[in-house]
């Protein structure tokens, strides 16, 4: 199975395991929990898609590789204590707590999560010495004399024996403790994980056209050569810092994540051209409508591997552009909370109480970010958006003491006056994104007809998020026609596939 498929199945798998009876009881027993082995090559996204489903299921995560401990530190220390049974007396063994049970119970105290996966990497390469206890972590969830707490569900993963050479094996005695998924490397599934995180357009486009390159591991006279999916995603991170400083991007530099050293060339000489098409067409002007006729003449005449730039180059903006128009919205819609709460209390209250409630909110929801870090939950999209609105909070307790509101409903209009002041902002840029939307369609109708490229245009707005969620808010005429006019609504997913085998 692929990547996404094994993030549903685990997601799944955690939310039975977590159903309770009528008494609060797991309906499940802790004992009969299978462990999850993830069993993949190396760089797939085994870690990243943990991190997705304790954010999207609320719960926490503990994430370890097992070849960093050994059995001192897995298992626990060994101290003596005094024992007496009835007539005897004498010294015994205890253990302290494992440091991978009890980094469990830290999250929970810090966080105030009684829930959540125990996420355990590299699971087959255990040193020798821990290798024996494992058979009883795997039934009883148990390392030591310590057991997992309840509620807490094992997710393992580990590389085949061909990516590693400290892979250990498991007998059939322990493969019968777990569910195995064996997770392959594929394009696709990484593509659409990689449109929701902003992946670079170049390695976007690069990839499109040669997925072959996607995932590489070779054996050759100077040792292991390999390209990996987490080595794109951390090149296409450092191609973005690198453009925001104006740094040259050098082979060197993409010899270091793209371990094979073909495809570090010929990306390296991709990413080149990519960059003197960004020059040469100017993309904010054709989002504005100004863009000119040698422009349009040229992406005409242009190659399949231009065009394909030009389009991932216009949707890379788009995407961005709409994403963080929903972003906006949602932050407005969770920022209502608090100040509806605010309202109901603002009535009769004290102006210095009135600045004291909103500070306390601010608490609040900074307290709530603090669990939900130390449970390692907490997104990057949620961690903004958390701290825009304790912002908004803090001012505006500042902003009622200082202007000297005289009472209540004073304090709540300066408040309020806030609130709409950034509703009308987000209007705004509302009515600018729509017509920009516009334009983009103006410009590929213009240059390619309803080729291939619209075809693209429009499949990309109906199965991207962002762009779907923008154009059911606010509609399109110019998605609407087209849409109908290629008759997109109901093949949109076997379409995007065919649109990617094209050469335009």
């Amino acid at each position: 199975m692929n990547i996404s498929e094994a993030k549903k199945y685990i997601k799944d798998s955690v939310k039975i395991y977590l159903k309770k009876d009528e008494e609060g009881e797991y309906r499940i027993p802790l004992v009969r929990q299978r462990p999850i082995f993830l069993l993949g090559a190396p760089g797939i996204g085994k870690t990243a898609i943990m991190e997705q489903i304790a954010q999207e299921l609320g719960i926490a995560l503990v994430s370890y590789s097992m070849t960093h401990h050994t059995r001192q530190s897995a298992l626990g220390l060994p101290f003596i204590v005094h024992r007496k049974y009835g007539e005897l007396s004498c010294d015994v063994s205890e253990y302290t707590m494992s440091e991978i049970i009890a980094s469990v119970y830290d999250v929970m105290e810090k966080s105030g999560i009684r829930e959540g996966i125990l996420f355990l990497d590299e699971i087959n390469c255990v040193s020798e010495t821990l290798a024996p206890s494992m058979l009883q972590f795997l039934q009883y969830k148990i390392f030591g004399r310590h057991q997992v707490p309840e509620g807490w569900i094992i997710v393992t993963a580990g590389n085949p024996p061909e990516y590693n050479k400290s892979v250990r094996e498991f007998d059939v005695v322990t493969l019968d403790r777990m569910k195995i998924l064996e997770v392959e490397a594929d394009y696709e599934s990484w593509r659409t994980y990689a449109g929701d995180r902003n992946i670079h357009t170049a390695v976007l486009n690069y990839l499109d056209m040669k997925k072959e390159d996607f995932y590489l591991v070779e054996t050759t006279v100077r040792g292991k050569s390999y390209v990996t999916a987490r080595g794109w995603e951390d090149l296409a991170q450092m191609l973005v810092l690198y453009e925001e400083e104006g740094l040259g991007v050098e082979e060197s530099l993409i010899g270091q994540y793209l371990r094979n050293d073909r495809v570090a060339r010929e990306f390296c000489a991709y990413y080149d051209l990519y960059r003197k098409y960004q020059r040469d067409y100017r993309v904010e002007d054709i989002f504005d409508g100004t863009v000119s006729e040698q422009v349009k003449d040229r992406a005409r005449k242009a190659g399949f591997d231009e065009r394909l730039s030009l389009m991932g180059m216009l949707l890379d903006r788009l995407r961005q552009e709409l994403k963080e128009n929903g972003q906006r919205a949602r932050l407005l819609k969770d920022l209502m909370n608090p100040l509806r709460a605010f309202k109901e209390r603002a009535a009769g209250e004290e102006v210095s109480g009135l600045a004291a409630i909103l500070n306390q909110q601010a608490d609040g929801r900074e307290q709530a970010a603090v669990s939900l870090t130390n449970a390692g939950v907490l997104s990057v999209e949620e961690k903004q958006k958390g701290r825009v609105i304790v912002r908004f909070l803090r001012e505006s307790a500042r902003e009622i003491l200082t202007e000297g509101a005289s009472d209540s409903d004073e304090a709540f209009l300066l408040v309020k006056g806030r609130f709409d002041r950034m509703v009308e902002e987000y209007k705004a840029d509302t009515r600018r994104e729509q017509e920009r939307l516009h334009n983009l369609f103006v410009f590929v109708e213009d240059t390619f007809g309803e080729g291939n490229e619209m075809l693209l245009l429009v499949t990309e707005c109906t199965v991207q998020a962002d762009c779907a969620a923008f154009i059911n808010a606010y509609g399109c005429e110019d998605y609407v026609r087209h849409n109908e006019g290629l008759m997109l609504t109901e093949r949109s997913d076997v379409l995007l596939e065919e649109i990617r085998e094209l050469i335009l």
